[in-house]
C-alpha cells in the first residue's frame, strides 16, 4: 500500500521540465509543456482543415468543419439565449483544450488539468471574461449598479459571488479529474487485468469530455447572467 501511495503522489506531482534563464530562472512545469504540445497540435489541425476552402464547391473536409462550427454556435446560442456571439470562439477553444487535456493521458502524457494551477488559470480567465462582457454590454455604471440588484441588501453576496464562481469552476474540474485518476489507479491495483480497460473508457474518455462540457456550459450560463438586461 505504501508503494501505491508513493506511486500516486509521484503521478500527482507536477515536475519542472526545464528552467528559462531569465529573472533568476523561470521554471516550466510538465503541465505547461503538455499544454504547448496541445496548442501546437490544434494549430496544425486547424491549418490542415482550413486549407483551400471553397464557396462554390466545398469538399467533404470543409463540410465536416462547417457542421462542427455550426454545432458549436448552435449550442452556445441556445445556452446564452442568442447573446454573446463574439465570445463563442473563446468558449469553443476552451472546450477543445480541456477535452484534449483530459484525453491526452491515453497516449502517455500527464493531463494538464490534473495540475491545480492550470484549472485555476482557466477559471480565472473565464470569470475575467464574464465580468468584462458585463461591463461591455451594460457600461461601467450600470454594471456596478447590478451588484445591488434586485435589492441593495444582497450587495455583499453579489460581490462575494465574483470570487466563489472561479473557485467552484476550478475545484469542480480539478476534483473530478483527480478523483477519476485516483479511482483508476485503485482499480488497476485491485484488478490489474481486463477490468481497467472498461473503466478507462468511462473515466478517461466519457468523464473527461463531460468535464469539458460542464466547464464551458457553466461559463456560458454565468456569461448570460452578466450580459442580459
Amino acid at each position: 500500500m505504501d508503494a501505491f501511495v508513493e506511486s500516486l503522489l509521484e503521478e500527482l506531482n507536477c515536475e519542472t521540465v526545464f528552467t528559462i534563464p531569465l529573472f533568476g530562472g523561470i521554471p516550466v512545469s510538465e503541465a505547461v509543456v503538455v499544454t504547448w504540445i496541445i496548442m501546437a497540435g490544434l494549430t496544425v489541425v486547424a491549418f490542415l482543415l482550413t486549407r483551400n476552402l471553397s464557396v462554390e464547391q466545398p469538399g467533404r473536409r470543409q463540410l465536416i468543419v462547417e457542421t462542427a462550427v455550426e454545432g458549436a454556435y448552435g449550442f452556445f446560442n441556445d445556452t446564452m439565449g442568442g447573446l454573446g456571439k463574439e465570445y463563442i470562439p473563446y468558449l469553443s477553444a476552451v472546450a477543445l483544450y480541456i477535452g484534449i487535456s483530459n484525453l491526452i493521458g491515453l497516449i502517455g502524457f500527464k493531463p494538464p488539468t490534473k495540475d491545480l494551477n492550470i484549472t485555476a488559470a482557466l477559471a480565472i480567465m473565464s470569470i475575467v471574461l464574464i465580468e468584462v462582457a458585463g461591463v461591455r454590454k451594460k457600461g461601467m455604471k450600470k454594471w456596478l449598479k447590478s451588484f445591488a440588484e434586485p435589492v441593495p441588501i444582497i450587495l455583499p453576496i453579489n460581490i462575494l459571488e465574483i470570487f466563489i464562481r472561479p473557485l467552484s469552476l476550478c475545484m469542480r474540474l480539478f476534483g473530478n479529474v483527480l478523483g477519476a485518476f485516483v479511482v483508476m489507479e485503485l482499480i488497476k491495483l485491485l484488478v490489474p487485468v481486463v477490468v481497467p480497460v472498461a473503466f478507462s473508457c468511462y473515466f478517461d474518455i466519457f468523464d473527461g469530455l463531460i468535464q469539458a462540457y460542464v466547464f464551458v456550459f457553466l461559463t456560458s450560463l454565468f456569461m448570460k447572467e452578466a450580459i442580459e438586461e
